[in-house]
């Protein structure tokens, strides 16, 4: 009896982390289906929570990578615009897919204004701390107070800082507080402890009553939401809470979501509701996360300089035979979605950058995937007066200034011509990332030939100028996926489908 209750207390906790099923983008025909519609992520948590799991020696599972993410976490140095007037400028560059030669790589990269720390508007910020029995653990609630600590010397006068806490029933800990009484705020921090059930959808109504209490004309509003996401009582449906949140930001009043801790975390939940709350999803695995995402990144996490921004490229059939769009499996909108200014988007904070990567088969090149139609309908389309003949495709972008309902387009054409010889520096690292991403989820895409010292050879001939660390560290994360997958049984999890 006492070995029986000795293997219950000491027995590890079932995993119940919930990731959002992820089906890989099809090799589309563009005869077929010439027009791909996006929308823009500038989320980095499936990055840092894949970095948490294979530092733990596990492999994710293939869920729990959403490449876009991955991408989106690196900072490609692509031009900045000139002016806050058109809030972000477009880069392209088209080479040889590394891991097929036959055919072509295609990276767009959308940098945004950068506002200095100074030129910030004020910042209502309310915090709001998931306090649940569950995040009784040293990666929740005790990292979600170094996290915070971070933020705090960042904060001015002008800003105004709350502190909402949510287990079983949600209360306020800090009354609206002028961002310079660092040691008030730190103190209310710190009294929070873990313990109860977890009434996430009780403490977000109180948090937004909140923010609207403080709310701030032409400021910063938005809400922080540190959780494991592990909600279990008072409004927990998903559905249910995504109304409420959608329903909020109208008012102004955006919504960002910091992902912590493991075993159940819920990265469905907390990446959704970012996405309706014109916010983003970032996780934090360690302080140097924190470090990055709340004082490296601040302006970017916290101000937003274009909303609904969409993405749509229609690609010449008479050049490309076929596309895929590299990740956004959760981010493609409808074709007539890109001018419907009512449809929502991704959001674009200062100083952040977003990359996209399709794959290409030209046209007579030998590498498309799939034969044409035997009994096509119909003539090939024509293409439209002035049409330059090597023209490769129309790049759209549609995106909103802030607090403005109208939309405004951005349109390149992209051509033939513009293809290099090899890829530069921006593209092999993308190309690096993505193969990473693509070899986690199985490797179907990539080339026979292309594994893990084809990943890890693109990333160290692109770590160029890397002050920050963050290419080394994913260097040695491909080393090590690489290795756990080498020692992984056959058929252990879809992410072992990947190994070389």
């Amino acid at each position: 009896m006492q070995a029986q209750l000795r293997y219950l207390t000491q027995a590890p906790k079932p995993n119940t982390e919930h990731y959002e099923t992820i089906a890989p983008n099809p090799i589309y025909r563009t005869a077929e289906r010439p027009v791909s519609t996006f929308s823009i992520d500038v989320d980095t948590g499936s990055y840092a929570n894949v970095r948490r799991m294979l530092a733990a020696g596990e492999l994710p599972p293939k869920d729990a990578v959403r490449i876009e993410e991955l991408l989106n976490y690196f900072d490609y140095g692509y031009p900045r615009p000139e002016s806050k007037d058109v809030p972000f400028k477009v880069s392209t560059e088209l080479a040889p897919a590394p891991w097929n030669a036959k055919r072509v790589l295609l990276q767009i990269g959308i940098q945004g204004f950068e506002v200095e720390h100074e030129q910030l508007p004020p910042a209502n910020l309310v915090l709001l701390v998931d306090t649940s029995g569950s995040m009784d653990e040293p990666d929740k609630l005790p990292l979600l107070k170094r996290a915070f600590a971070q933020l705090l010397p960042q904060l001015r006068a002008q800003d105004r800082v709350s502190i909402v806490a949510y287990a079983g029933s949600a209360g306020l800990v800090l009354a609206p507080t002028p961002g310079d009484r660092g040691g008030e705020i730190m103190d209310a921090l710190e009294r929070l402890q873990a313990g109860g059930s977890t009434n996430g959808g009780e403490g977000i109504q109180l948090a937004y009553a909140t923010a609207r209490q403080a709310y701030i004309d032409g400021g910063i509003n938005r809400v922080l939401l540190a959780t494991d996401g592990d909600f279990n009582v008072g409004v927990s449906d998903q559905n249910a809470l995504e109304t409420l949140v959608a329903d909020q930001r109208k008012s102004g009043i955006a919504l960002s979501t910091l992902g912590f801790g493991s075993g159940n975390y819920n990265d469905a939940m907390a990446e959704r509701l970012a996405d309706v709350g014109n916010g983003n999803h970032a996780y934090i695995d360690s302080a140097l996360e924190a470090q990055k995402v709340l004082v490296e990144e601040m302006g970017s996490t916290l101000l937003t300089i274009a909303g609904d921004v969409k993405v749509q490229v229609e690609f010449n059939p008479a050049v490309v035979a076929e596309y895929r769009l590299i990740g956004y499996e959760n981010r493609l909108l409808k074709r007539e979605d890109f001018n419907n200014d009512k449809v929502d988007a991704g959001e674009i904070g200062a100083g952040h950058d977003v990359t996209a990567l399709y794959e290409l088969a030209l046209v007579g090149s030998g590498g498309e995937a799939s034969d044409p139609l035997r009994y096509a309908q119909g003539e090939s389309a024509k293409p439209a007066a002035g049409v330059k003949p090597d023209e490769l495709a129309l790049l759209k972008l549609r995106y909103k200034r802030p607090g403005e309902n109208d939309s405004r387009l951005i349109e390149t054409a992209l051509m033939r011509r513009d293809i290099g010889a090899q890829p530069g520096e921006r593209l092999r690292f993308a190309a690096a990332v993505a193969g990473f991403g693509e070899l986690l989820r199985g490797g179907e895409h990539l080339g026979a030939g292309f594994g893990w010292d084809g990943v890890i050879d693109l990333a160290r001939s692109a770590r160029g100028d890397d002050r920050n660390g963050y290419r080394g560290e994913f260097l040695q994360l491909a080393q090590t996926a690489r290795s756990l997958q080498a020692k992984a049984p056959a058929g252990a999890g879809a992410a072992a489908a990947g190994a070389e």
